[in-house]
């Protein structure tokens, strides 16, 4: 298990890099290190958690390229630049092509706030995932650590944690409720297990190897 640099992508306020950074600070990730944010919103709160703590961050509006293609080029580069091992999409809602997922297989993580394959694909995201949970009457949601892959929300399931739904929820209710006992969780564990190097993926599927 040698030090790996961790690049996480952000667009908005960035409670899954804080979750990130007080796992590093309590030396979850051994040697391991966030070395770069880069966020695709300039106002991006975010940003803000990078300075306090010290981490090197820039902007990549999308808004400052021609198309999606130019756009993934330019980030696939800036993340080849920055010696990337681990890419981490916290909150990244800036659509990228196969460009950045083929420089980086089975390097790029996010987290979904459902199980999937329930609720998941194109135009699940944010809100709209909770709202089609409690339409379609649910007990249970959650939250999906997957490796990224060109189709969306396709790639291998590395961790799943399952979260109550209550009759009395809406949206946001039950959007805080999987941020704060889901994703908080899991997705500093998926970090930990990768720098341990102990995911590997096997006929499309994850192997989590246990702890020597």
């Amino acid at each position: 298990m040698g030090k790996k640099n961790i690049a996480v992508l952000v667009s908005g306020g960035g409670t899954n890099l804080q979750s990130l950074i007080d796992a590093q600070e309590n030396d979850r990730f051994g040697e391991s290190r966030i070395t770069c944010v880069i966020a695709s919103n300039p106002d991006a709160y975010a940003l803000t958690r990078a300075a306090k703590h010290k981490i090197p961050s820039m902007v990549m509006a999308r808004k400052a390229y021609a198309d999606v293609h130019a756009y993934s080029a330019a980030l696939r580069d800036a993340l080849l630049a920055a010696h990337a091992d681990l890419v981490v999409l916290a909150g990244f809602m800036t659509i990228i092509d196969a460009q950045v997922f083929d420089a980086f297989p089975y390097r790029i993580i996010n987290i979904h706030p459902s199980l999937i394959p329930s609720f998941c694909g194109k135009g699940f995201y944010g809100l709209h995932v909770h709202e089609a949970a409690l339409k379609k009457g649910v007990k249970v949601s959650g939250a999906t650590v997957h490796f990224v892959v060109p189709e969306c929300d396709a790639g291998p399931i590395i961790l799943q944690k399952a979260v109550e739904v209550r009759d009395d929820d809406t949206p946001e209710i039950l959007q805080k409720r999987i941020m704060a006992e889901a994703e908080q969780e899991l997705m500093p564990e998926a970090v930990r297990l990768f720098c341990e190097d102990r995911i590997t993926v096997k006929d499309g599927k994850t192997v989590i190897k246990n702890e020597e």
